[in-house]
């Protein structure tokens, strides 16, 4: 199932806007400054909230283990700080049980994190900021819950540089929006990735 449509696309185009005209608008920012990279790892991740029912059962979820991969870069706007977007594909979602049936719901977003780095050294950095998730598929085996087809969420962690190139981050995304259209779920991600910057 594909749930980009025109309103989503517009969306996107300012949420990457908005980054690049931040970006654009620092006067620290020199070509030298600016790393582009890949990434990529697994997703611990969960759905939680209330009203969570599928044929009028209720069901209780349980995290999954899932991947995200996809782009970064890192634009250095001071020696202690800089500004890292991503463009990642992540797969989200829950297992549901009522006790008899269990099923997995699982969706695919692409997700746009605009993360500050604050470095706490030379190799590690604290990495905040908002990401907004864009939802391409959704696979499970029942007739769930319309999905919403945008997610806001705040994330943060931890980034190591191992070397120049290598890199390792674990950081955490709590969803701000509803997951559902018809009840009150949000996603929430535990994210562990490694990567190489070029």
């Amino acid at each position: 199932m594909h749930y980009i449509n025109l309103h989503n696309i517009m969306i996107m185009k300012k949420v990457i806007l908005l980054a690049l005209a931040l970006i654009a608008l620092s006067p620290n920012v020199e070509a030298q400054s600016v790393r582009l990279g890949i990434k990529g790892g697994i997703n611990y991740a969960n759905q939680n909230g209330t009203n969570i029912t599928v044929n009028s059962s209720n069901y209780d979820s349980e995290a999954i283990t899932s991947y995200h991969a996809g782009l970064v870069a890192e634009v250095k706007l001071t020696q202690g700080f800089a500004i890292q977007p991503e463009l990642l594909y992540s797969t989200q979602g829950a297992n549901y049980k009522d006790g008899v049936n269990e099923f997995k719901n699982e969706l695919g977003y692409l997700s746009i994190p605009v993360l500050a780095k604050i470095y706490l050294s030379k190799s590690i950095s604290l990495d905040l900021g908002p990401q907004a998730s864009f939802l391409l598929s959704e696979r499970n085996n029942v007739n769930f819950k319309d999905p919403e087809t945008f997610e806001f969420a705040a994330v943060g962690g931890l980034g190591l540089n191992v070397t120049k190139n290598l890199f390792i981050q674990a950081r955490y995304g709590l969803g701000l929006t509803e997951a559902s259209r018809n009840a009150d779920v949000k996603n929430s991600t535990f994210q562990v990735s490694a990567g190489i910057m070029f």
